[in-house]
């Protein structure tokens, strides 16, 4: 018999990983698809629903969403009146994004859709389970995450919060 190497996907922790992340993308996109909304879409307005202005750049850094990528998410949100983009008033190659009065009215009503798969998805599991939990998949991001995350805080498991814009 040819020994041949074995992975049992049941406890390989990418393939776990992945498929609770694919069952909750599937769920929340029957919320979002309504509204005409994608889940990097969603990712935008919720980083924005967090921290008001942002930089587009930053935007796509904390939702890990390419620039080209987000800059034609963005435009699709311009369009659909969830946010608006204006040159910083520092620097004028860097663009700000925020959310509208719309935007932030569309984002208040999914949150609680959100808060709600995240409890049915961690249903069972002890406010200590989940926090190890948290702190571990901070820890793994870090271990893999593109260099220049590394950077950004280098002596912490998290990447650096996200800048104020303004």
């Amino acid at each position: 018999m040819i020994d041949r190497p074995h992975l049992d996907l049941s406890e390989y922790l990418p393939y776990l990983i992945n498929r609770v992340g694919s069952a909750l993308v599937e769920r929340m996109q029957e919320e979002l698809s309504p509204h005409g909304l994608s889940i990097a879409m969603w990712r935008v307005l919720a980083v924005l629903s967090d921290i008001d202005k942002q930089r587009q750049i930053d935007i796509a850094e904390m939702t890990a969403i390419d620039v080209s990528t987000m800059s034609r998410l963005v435009s699709r949100l311009i369009k659909m009146e969830l946010v608006s983009r204006v040159r910083s008033d520092t620097n004028n190659r860097e663009v700000i994004v925020e959310l509208t009065t719309k935007g932030r009215t569309l984002v208040n009503r999914l949150i609680p859709t959100a808060r709600k798969m995240e409890r049915a998805a961690v249903a069972g599991l002890s406010s200590g389970d989940l926090a190890i939990t948290r702190d571990c998949l901070r820890q793994m991001y870090f271990n893999i995450a593109p260099q220049q995350d590394k950077d950004a805080e280098p002596q912490k498991p998290v990447p650096a919060q996200p800048r104020k814009a303004g």
